[in-house]
């Protein structure tokens, strides 16, 4: 069993996979989840572990276990892919591992995944099994933050749960729909363009905003909230391949 943990700006993931299968999903915060971590380690008989931090706040507690085979994910962690980023010491692990499970997922195929959380994320990966970068916005919630930061009057908005008129008749619903029908043209556009210069694209989206996003948006998309999990589960499972070793 390999055993997943997803350190984010807000919460940490502990996903277990028995090979490519997620057979559990565990939700934690950094208090308390040294103990969560031991109890899903007993409770599975995990051989295998891979970090992924944004933080690096659980990389000590990670240090402390004793597994046999542990990766805390970095710029020099052996990858099946080609990374032409021009700073890749500055290119977050998060998206590492998304083009890891594009790249194992969808093989010798242009694809563009998009993770909508704390910011949206672009990363697109040819189909040579080329990493060639991407981009970085804010995401809705960083959005509606701002403007209720920045100005005096507006409010303090939380993510609306259902479709947004592009026509907003309040305060609120305006902000509601500059908000999210802003973040629809942008991530619509963005598709359209790398639809038009690298013809046949994988659309994958993920991350927690991902359900707000996916009915509004006109393209032809995978959701999948768990692709983060499963491209970090895919790094831990290419450690081991000789390949992998030789890099």
């Amino acid at each position: 069993m390999n055993l997943i943990i997803d350190e984010g700006n807000t919460r940490i993931k502990l996903a277990v996979f028995d090979e490519t299968l997620l057979v559990d999903l565990v939700v934690t915060s950094i208090d308390g989840c040294e103990e969560t971590i031991q109890k899903v380690i007993t409770k599975y008989d995990i051989k295998s572990l891979i970090v992924s931090s944004v933080t690096d706040e659980i990389n000590h507690i990670v240090s402390g276990l004793k597994l046999l085979n542990k990766v805390v994910l970095s710029n020099e962690t052996p990858l099946p892919f080609k990374n032409l980023y021009d700073t890749p010491k500055t290119l977050g692990v998060d998206r590492l591992a998304l083009v890891t499970a594009a790249w194992s997922q969808y093989p010798n195929q242009n694809s563009l995944v998009i993770d909508a959380g704390t910011c949206v994320t672009y990363d697109f990966i040819n189909k040579q099994g080329e990493y060639l970068g991407g981009a970085i916005s804010p995401g809705l919630k960083m959005r509606f933050k701002s403007m209720h930061s920045f100005t005096k009057k507006l409010p303090d908005l939380d993510i609306p749960l259902s479709r947004v008129d592009i026509i907003g008749k309040s305060t609120k619903q305006s902000m509601e729909s500059g908000v999210l029908n802003g973040m629809v043209f942008e991530i619509d556009g963005a598709i359209a363009h790398y639809q038009q210069k690298f013809k046949d694209v994988n659309i994958i989206l993920t991350g927690g905003d991902a359900n707000s996003l996916c009915k509004q948006l006109k393209n032809s998309i995978f959701v999948n909230p768990n692709f983060l999990l499963e491209g970090l589960n895919a790094v831990l499972t290419y450690q081991s391949k000789n390949e992998a070793k030789l890099k």
